[in-house]
């Protein structure tokens, strides 16, 4: 759609509580308010961008104020806002720590934040205590102590978070969790899932074209490549978790009634980054003489209090094609995405895969099937749609989000406990209760209404 019909979808999906007239704003929950949600954001980068125009398709919100240190992205962000014909927002960025300066303000309700990784706990915390209802970009944390700071910066505020993980929104993703909930594949057994992307021509770029060209990064690259290409060199750990693991937390309800116990990682030699450095810069470049510390590929068993496992593979540094790697399996079936397949017992013919497409059909989200036309334009096929839905409609109610704190701190430890596990040869790694023992009567999130 373009952005006039798309606006007109919003308007038209949206009904007055009194059931009488059309309410003049995108109010998709189950929760109205005539007074939209004023939203500041904290990086518009190029997934800030990507958030901005989703929430600039709203007539439910406003964005009241930007931050970033470039002054470029800024601009850009300001020439879409003014597009729009929306009142200029405040503005700030004119050193790393005036985003404390935009959360003071009392024109903003809540935050997005798309940051570099290593800005991404302080600022949450720093939301957080600052009244503002927080939107986070993964991962959510590095380190153990960063977990920590989430879950207890939250419950000493009062104040939420959501972690916004857009995979666990991809149609086929949610068809799936459709088919758990119906029980379809009976109890649950086992897990595979990860981040399986070439992300070489995103870690390296010339300085001036952000992907698939030269070999530089940190001070000499641009966009990601100017800070997030630093992690590969110095850590080996999954840094990377979420996409993968997000997904399936939800399946198997992860913190309500069930829990990540411990953890195995192992870590292959690191050879991609070199090769992909020599081929493209030749051998005297000077970050041919680099020591990657991140092994190549990196494989994590998680076991769970209710005896699933979930194997998760980091794999981001050789050339391959991009997979997710999802693999879902019960007592009487299962779906992979590799080779789109699907087998249930009883109704597949035996020993023998189904295509997944009819069943994937079937079973289809009660969100995609109401909202797919809509969420189809608005990047990552559709997925961005609904988790940028669910941050706006869950900080309007000021109720918890489907994915939050303790969803952040479990899922983003996956990385410091795997860098622990590789450092020590495999020793398995127990993963913190971060609900401190709530994860038992903690009632699972009902991701089959339809609202968000």
């Amino acid at each position: 759609m373009n952005s006039k019909s798309r606006r007109n979808f919003i308007k038209s999906a949206s009904i007055a509580a009194t059931g009488t007239a059309l309410w003049p704003q995108f109010s998709m929950g189950m929760h109205f308010s005539a007074q939209k949600l004023r939203v500041g954001m904290i990086g518009v980068g190029l997934r800030g961008t990507n958030h901005l125009r989703n929430l600039l398709m709203r007539d439910d919100v406003l964005v009241t104020a930007i931050c970033d240190v470039d002054q470029a992205r800024t601009k850009i962000a300001l020439d879409m806002i003014s597009e729009k014909g929306d009142t200029k927002p405040q503005v700030f960025g004119k050193h790393d720590l005036d985003y404390k300066n935009l959360l003071e303000s009392k024109e903003v309700d809540a935050v997005i934040i798309a940051t570099p990784w290593l800005w991404h706990t302080r600022m949450a915390k720093d939301a957080m205590q600052a009244g503002k209802y927080a939107g986070l970009e993964v991962s959510a944390a590095n380190t153990m102590e960063e977990c920590w700071d989430l879950v207890n910066t939250h419950e000493s505020s009062g104040t939420h978070m959501m972690i916004l993980e857009n995979v666990n929104y991809r149609r086929d993703i949610l068809a799936v969790l459709n088919m758990v909930r119906q029980n379809v594949f009976g109890e649950l057994v086992h897990f595979r899932c990860g981040y399986q992307h070439d992300l070489r021509g995103v870690k390296f770029n010339d300085g001036k074209e952000a992907y698939g060209v030269g070999v530089e990064f940190g001070e000499k690259g641009i966009s990601e490549a100017k800070w997030r290409t630093q992690h590969s060199l110095l850590r080996n750990a999954d840094v990377y978790p979420t996409h993968g693991v997000g997904p399936i937390a939800a399946m198997c309800d992860i913190n309500r009634g069930n829990r990540f116990v411990s953890l195995t990682s192992h870590a292959t030699k690191a050879i991609g980054l070199h090769n992909y450095i020599v081929a493209k810069g030749g051998e005297d470049h000077p970050n041919a003489k680099l020591k990657w510390k991140q092994g190549d590929v990196i494989t994590t068993t998680i076991d769970t209090s209710n005896g699933e496992t979930i194997i998760v593979t980091h794999d981001c540094n050789l050339p391959r094609p991009y997979s997710l790697g999802f693999r879902v399996q019960g007592a009487n079936g299962l779906w992979e995405v590799d080779g789109n397949r699907m087998y249930v017992e009883g109704q597949s013919e035996p020993h023998k895969w189904d295509a997944a497409d009819e069943w994937l059909k079937k079973y289809d989200h009660p969100l995609w099937v109401k909202f797919g036309e809509y969420a189809s334009g608005a990047g990552h096929g559709g997925m961005d749609f609904f988790v940028i839905n669910a941050f706006v409609e869950s900080a309007k109610a000021n109720i918890a989000p489907p994915m939050d704190a303790y969803d952040a701190a479990a899922w983003s430890a996956i990385t410091p406990l795997s860098e622990l596990s590789i450092a020590n040869n495999g020793e398995p790694q127990d993963f913190p209760d971060f609900t401190r023992g709530n994860w038992v009567k903690r009632k699972p999130y009902n991701w089959m209404k339809d609202t968000f």
